[in-house]
């Protein structure tokens, strides 16, 4: 098969790091390119690859450029990947007769009616990454149950073993609770700082401390909040790294404190790197995470709920061993990079025999 992502995006994220791990995995076996917007995105793809200025949802430059792409290039199957790209693709995939699949990596309501036309009558399937958001998109009435497929994460664990002795990095704390991700207020990492310091002041420990990797909007907003609830000293704001795993790998908590997710790579990424995870119900997080078992799970905004879990994780080395163990083990049963690829690639065959 002949497959096209489209990714738009201006920076890089998790979506974009989902489409280049598709994408790789799929070439191996496939011919695949990429449509894309800024050069911080498309450097990181090794395959043929256009840019193209994607402006708006109807720039009409960069639509008869992709319907021209499509045509020369023979696509056989499109996947847009932002919500930007559903609609350009959408409508390539119409003026083309291409099948488009939509890869939609969040749970989002649908509350707008011309989102019936970019979500259903413009795409021939969605891939989601957590049974949650197939759960949200059915809710709308008109997105068929067969045009949805849940499609879970794959992690290349050679490549995360490789970049990991890439480098080594001094832990920064005894016990070190880790973030990653976009600084901006739906990864939650003020309700995360607020959390941490009511668990410090409470238990007087002197040992745990926070590092929150990434690069975005909020960055100093977090940076002031933490200082101004005392923990300054205690929480670690290293920026983006492009080799995140040596940090994941030396740390013993990772949290994810989001309003919104999809199943964000990075919590995977943490449970098979050894770190013992906690959670929002943002998402699909609870697909990969057994509350109890090998990970926690609360609420959004419910500070108390994280400052008790705090409390648990970083008061009892044994617990953090136990959950971790049995967190790695999830990882490798369900979210290979092998099973993803074998998945998406069916899913194409499917839609593109339509």
């Amino acid at each position: 098969m002949k497959i096209l992502f489209i990714n738009s995006a201006r920076e890089w994220g998790g979506t974009e790091k989902w489409t280049r791990m598709a994408a790789g995995a799929l070439s191996e076996e496939h011919e695949v390119s990429l449509v894309y917007r800024r050069e911080v995105v498309g450097k990181n793809f090794d395959l043929p690859k256009f840019r193209l200025p994607c402006l708006s949802h109807v720039d009409l430059f960069t639509l008869f450029r992709m319907v021209s792409i499509i045509r020369k290039t023979g696509i056989d199957v499109i996947i847009p990947t932002k919500r930007k790209d559903y609609l350009l693709g959408g409508l390539a995939g119409r003026i083309t007769g291409t099948p488009v699949i939509i890869r939609l990596g969040a749970d989002r309501r649908l509350k707008w009616p011309w989102q019936r036309f970019m979500y259903h009558t413009l795409s021939s399937g969605i891939i989601v990454n957590a049974g949650k958001i197939r759960k949200t998109l059915l809710e709308t009435g008109y997105i068929p149950s067969e045009k949805i497929r849940v499609i879970y994460n794959g992690l290349d664990t050679k490549e995360i073993d490789r970049l990991c002795a890439e480098k080594t990095v001094q832990k920064p704390f005894p016990v070190t609770i880790t973030g990653l991700g976009r600084l901006t207020w739906n990864k939650g990492y003020d309700f995360l700082i607020r959390g941490f310091a009511r668990f410090v002041k409470e238990s007087g420990d002197r040992e745990a401390g926070l590092v929150i990797i990434g690069e975005g909007a909020q960055k100093e907003a977090f940076m002031q909040l933490a200082g101004q609830l005392g923990i300054g000293d205690r929480v670690i704001f290293p920026g983006f790294q492009s080799n995140p795993y040596p940090w994941l790998a030396v740390s013993d908590i990772f949290a994810v404190t989001s309003t919104n997710e999809g199943l964000p790579n990075a919590l995977l990424e943490a449970m098979y790197l050894g770190n013992a995870p906690l959670s929002t119900r943002a998402g699909g997080a609870d697909e990969a995470i057994d509350h109890g078992d090998n990970g926690f799970m609360l609420d959004y905004g419910d500070v108390e709920a994280l400052t008790a879990t705090l409390k648990s994780l970083c008061g009892s080395a044994e617990l953090r061993r136990n959950l971790s163990a049995k967190a790695r083990e999830r990882i490798v049963e369900r979210f290979s990079m092998e099973r993803m690829k074998n998945e998406v690639a069916m899913f194409c065959r499917q839609q593109s025999k339509r």
